[in-house]
């Protein structure tokens, strides 16, 4: 049986106030949770037992999974302490049923990826390896630790964020999926914080053991920040990202219980949550709008993310702007880009604005 193990113990910071209450593998992507995204992706590579790598809200994973009724074991692997990328995966390795020998998946919980599980798990049967990475090449790779690898795909080492020009060697780096042989797994430090990246893939490439990238050209992308968690959603409503939990490609995911001015327009990926309300003339372009949201009439929302039970006010705009849930933005308001608004705030109308208002102050001088 195949298993795998998913990290999924990290607070999100950076999505934040989304992941106030909600962990970010349990943010809604796309019409569902994204751990069930991946738990479907997992299921179609033939995995029979995941156990989750827990720590930050971790009843919640439980919670979530409760009435799940499909043909998987499920284990969840709590995280007491901070034990770091690699002492969380030792963690939930001792919760697996399979033999020394036996290949382990090891998955993010915050990526959104096209990678063809099966098949790296074939490469790395055939080659006989200790660890398969999966690595991915991005434009800029100053903001990742590069691996660069040989002629035949083995891993030379694990280099921090270049400095200059000079240290750029390679393009590729870490994708944030690994296959492991499960005795390679029971062999970290356990008890202990383990940087996966810094202590136990350079060790095993010291050690002369046989680490191997699988370099792709898929579907990659972080879902950290609240731009790249809103495109992704987007991506997988439009087919750019596949997931067996979304159907044919489209420009909008509407759940059937939301209600949509006929007047409004909801595109470019966009998701629209159960008992939601479009009013009129209303623009929802690459945006995720939670449960029980009122958007009014004449309101746009760009590249945005709006939490459950919160109110939109009329001709109000939005770009790249982040609302907490329960928030109430009153009407004709002009958020700046990348704002944050904390669950429960609530902001007058024409109380931010970038650009002026012709309206007469009311204050008396």
């Amino acid at each position: 049986m195949q298993e795998a193990i998913i990290l999924v113990g990290g607070k999100g910071t950076r999505l934040r106030p989304l992941t106030n209450h909600t962990p970010k593998p349990l943010l809604n992507v796309a019409g569902s949770s994204f751990i069930r995204h991946q738990i479907a992706k997992l299921m179609d590579a033939g995995v029979g037992h995941v156990v989750f790598a827990t720590s930050y809200l971790a009843n919640l994973f439980e919670e979530e999974f409760k009435d799940f009724t499909q043909d998987l074991e499920i284990s969840y692997a709590v995280e007491e302490v901070p034990l770091g990328t690699g002492g969380a995966i030792r963690n939930a390795a001792r919760l697996l049923h399979g033999p020394q020998d036996a290949p382990v998946l090891v998955l993010n919980g915050d990526i959104l990826s096209g990678l063809d599980l099966r098949a790296i798990v074939r490469l790395h049967e055939a080659r006989q390896a200790d660890v398969t990475l999966h690595l991915t090449r991005v434009p800029d790779p100053r903001a990742f630790g590069l691996v660069p690898t040989d002629g035949a795909d083995r891993v030379l080492s694990f280099l921090e964020k270049p400095k200059t020009a000079e240290e750029i060697v390679t393009d590729q780096v870490n994708a944030g999926c690994y296959v492991f042989r499960r005795s390679v797994l029971d062999a970290i430090p356990a008890g202990r914080e383990v940087s996966v990246e810094q202590e136990t893939f350079p060790g095993l490439v010291a050690g002369g053991r046989r680490v191997f990238g699988h370099t792709t050209d898929d579907y990659w992308r972080d879902l950290g920040t609240p731009l790249a968690f809103v495109h992704g959603s987007a991506d997988l409503v439009t087919g750019r990202a596949t997931s067996p939990l979304v159907g044919s490609a489209s420009e909008a995911l509407i759940h059937p219980t939301a209600v949509i001015d006929p007047t409004a327009r909801v595109m470019g990926g966009s998701t629209i949550g159960p008992r939601a309300t479009i009013g009129p003339d209303v623009v929802v372009n690459r945006s995720l709008i939670g449960a029980d949201v009122t958007v009014a009439a004449g309101a746009q929302l760009h590249d945005s993310v709006v939490d459950h039970d919160s109110v939109i006010g009329s001709a109000s705009l939005l770009r790249e702007t982040v609302v907490g849930c329960h928030a109430h933005i009153g009407a004709e308001n002009e958020l700046p880009a990348q704002l944050r608004l904390s669950c429960g705030i609530r902001i007058p109308a024409q109380g931010v604005r970038v650009s002026g208002t012709s309206t007469a102050c009311s204050a008396v001088h």
